[in-house]
């Protein structure tokens, strides 16, 4: 294959100007609905939505909320836990799955993850696991499933609370021994997504939701998300004022549409990069856990060290590729939860997933030849040859 010396087009890491061009016409008419039914607030978008994406997720009660951090707070909320009441959360995540706790007056507790699908550790869960624990709040990384048959097993064994952090993983599943199949998000007391723009079912703004099977818990949820109210100014309960506007609800319709042919788009590409990258010995691509669907949210390498990683990042810029690096900084070791009173070196594996992942660019817009010219770019940094198609 000859050398590539500039993109064959600008790579983006994400293009939702390409996503939206594709069904502008959905979404011009989605809008004008919103326009001239004027309900902004709670209109019939939102439960549309609710119902619509409930049967996406094979049959999941669904809450709309304004966005994903609301979403894990009104789970936690629902739980009616003690102030100090001990919520276990990983080490690898975004700060929002530890935030949620913390703001509730509850504790984190931290563990590590593991090394290969950067899941939660069910071994390192049960062994943190004290009188006061209440919860466990497993998280969906990169668009897979953790071990939700162990951590299930765990959080019964122990009368546990399992609330699953789904902001990275609509419509994945996990395939138990028993022969039965689940969505992410559907499995736990409650589950929580994010529809953030860059999520792979994303809103035009914020947004979010809780999931849940049990049909009393998605009840109480929808109360505490509306003021706690069970009926307008009668208030029952302490909750938040978190709604997903008519607006976003109306745009999410026409996108949940097609977010089957864009996750089977994003699986091709990370097929793609599997066969192009799999040969270079430095590098590892993404494990999968074979239980579980993978959607791809982020197609994130691993690679031997911090300076390599560096490194490989900086060539990858020079050359007009965008990557990114979630998450560089693990959650005992950041500022605002010193007082857990974590010290470095307590969870190696997360320390070092810190220092070495490194996210390629991955959505459905991606051509055949960018991806070509990132593999072949991603190969000139280690020497390696490129694989003939």
């Amino acid at each position: 294959m000859p050398k590539l010396l500039t993109p064959p087009a600008p790579i983006r890491m994400l293009d939702l100007s390409a996503q939206h061009a594709a069904i502008q016409p959905e979404l011009n008419a989605a809008l004008q609905a919103v326009l001239t039914e004027a309900a902004f607030i709670q209109g019939s978008d939102v439960q549309l939505f609710a119902t619509e994406l409930g049967q996406y997720l094979g049959g999941a009660h669904i809450v709309p909320c304004a966005n994903g951090t609301d979403a894990l707070q009104l789970a936690l909320m629902s739980l009616k836990l003690p102030p100090g009441a001990e919520v276990i959360v990983p080490a690898f995540t975004y700060i929002a799955t530890a935030e949620a706790v913390a703001i509730l007056g509850l504790r984190p507790v931290v563990v590590d993850v593991l090394p290969d699908t950067f899941g939660l550790d069910p071994a390192a869960v049960e062994a943190a696991i004290t009188p006061r624990t209440a919860a466990i709040m497993v998280v969906h990384l990169f668009g897979q499933c953790a071990d939700l048959e162990t951590l299930t097993e765990v959080a019964e064994r122990h009368n546990l609370a399992l609330i699953e952090d789904n902001a990275q993983a609509i419509g994945a599943t996990f395939q138990f021994a028993d022969g039965s199949q689940r969505y992410a998000g559907t499995v736990g007391h409650a589950g929580t997504t994010s529809f953030f723009p860059s999520k792979n079912l994303g809103a035009l703004g914020d947004g979010g939701a809780l999931l849940t099977r049990y049909a009393g818990t998605a009840t109480y949820l929808r109360q505490l998300a509306n003021h706690g109210q069970t009926r307008k100014y009668h208030h029952e309960h302490i909750g938040l004022n978190s709604r997903l506007d008519t607006l976003q609800a109306a745009l999410l319709r026409v996108k949940l549409r097609h977010l089957t042919a864009w996750t089977a788009a994003r699986q091709q590409v990370a097929a793609h990069y599997d066969a192009v990258l799999v040969n270079i010995p430095e590098l590892q691509i993404p494990v999968r856990d074979p239980r579980s669907t993978h959607v791809f949210h982020q197609y994130t390498i691993t690679l031997k060290d911090a300076a390599q990683r560096d490194a490989l990042q900086q060539h990858l810029q020079q050359h007009g590729v965008p990557s990114v690096v979630y998450y560089p900084v693990p959650t005992h070791l950041q500022p605002a939860y010193r007082y857990l009173g974590y010290l470095e070196g307590q969870f190696p594996v997360a320390e070092r997933l810190c220092h070495t992942v490194l996210s390629l660019p991955i959505h459905p817009a991606l051509t055949e030849a960018q991806l070509d010219y990132i593999a072949e770019v991603v190969h000139t940094f280690f020497a390696a040859p490129f694989p003939s198609a």
